[in-house]
């Protein structure tokens, strides 16, 4: 039993022991920034078995939930898919032409395509933690070659890249992130932008050219960026140009926003891309001509003296 003299005094060590501790905490978060990573993606690892099977009842429940709708409007879908599959029928007939004419004008130009990139297929795992508040876990076994910065698809669109990489899961930053920042493109007005996350379901544009404003509707794609570091550096990956993201809307005048064409509230199935660095790096300068000295006693050349007159010494 300790005396009141003893738990007055330890009563007024807690807040100053709280506050060593917080700044503790503060501190080995900075400093040590990689290995507080690392920890929290070997948790990450470690729980996400458990974050597969909590979600698998939900995920259960609700693909029999779209059956039995579906059973309720069985004979208005097929209504549906048989004018889609007829409208389908005549652009297939059209893309066909396209692909064969651009088949041929590549073989006229002696077209070097792109390489193809790799990429790793993965089940989203629902992630309510982290230090994110828009991102998921994707489940990509051992032994996978992703990179921080590669590109995160659905099947429609691009939906975040990657922001940590563990064993067997990967985070995935989405872009209605707070902190995801990536340069597009803007198809039908040419220019470029910022699409800046900020917590909602259409992400903003930024840093437009104020003479070219964006249009309603037009298509935004991804904006080539070369990875940061030196060059044969696989640290980082860089971002590839033409990638589809989604449309512009305009919520209210001057303020675009972008419409994305994936699916960031469910994701499922995901495909990371590994596109790396361009095949090709630029070749290098051959360096600046070098100036002849100065002598330290400078004087006249001997073709700048004047010339002597006959007769004269």
């Amino acid at each position: 039993m300790l005396s009141i003299q003893a738990r007055q005094a330890l009563a007024k060590l807690v807040l100053p022991l709280l506050f060593v501790l917080a700044f503790a905490f503060i501190l080995v978060g900075q400093v040590r920034h990689a290995l507080v990573d690392k920890a929290r993606m070997d948790i990450a690892d470690a729980l996400a078995p458990a974050y597969g099977l909590m979600a698998a009842p939900g995920e259960h429940a609700g693909t029999l939930w779209r059956e039995f709708r579906g059973f309720l409007h069985l004979d208005a879908e097929n209504a549906r898919l048989r004018d889609e599959n007829a409208k389908l029928r005549r652009w297939y007939d059209v893309a066909v032409a396209l692909a064969n004419e651009n088949a041929q004008l590549k073989a006229n130009l002696h077209w070097i395509p792109d390489n193809a990139p790799s990429f790793v297929t993965g089940h989203a795992l629902r992630d309510a933690g982290g230090v994110y508040s828009r991102a998921i876990l994707l489940a990509v076994g051992d032994g996978n070659a992703v990179h921080v910065g590669d590109v995160a698809m659905d099947a429609a669109a691009l939906i975040g890249r990657v922001s940590e990489v563990g064993a067997h899961t990967v985070r995935i930053l989405l872009i209605n992130d707070d902190a995801s920042r990536i340069p597009v493109t803007l198809a039908a007005s040419h220019g470029t932008a910022i699409m800046a996350g900020d917590g909602t379901s259409t992400p903003r544009l930024l840093y437009y050219a104020q003479e070219n404003h964006p249009v309603e509707g037009e298509r935004v794609l991804t904006s080539e960026q070369t990875p940061p570091g030196a060059p044969g550096d696989t640290a980082l990956a860089g971002l590839p140009g033409g990638l589809p993201i989604g449309t512009v809307h305009y919520v209210r005048p001057g303020a675009p926003v972008v419409v994305p064409d994936g699916g960031l509230s469910h994701p499922d199935i995901v495909r990371v891309f590994d596109y790396g660095r361009p095949a090709q790096d630029a070749p290098d300068a051959p360096g600046r001509v070098k100036r002849m000295p100065l002598p330290t006693n400078p004087g006249l050349p001997s073709f700048m003296l004047p010339l002597s007159k006959p007769g004269q010494g």
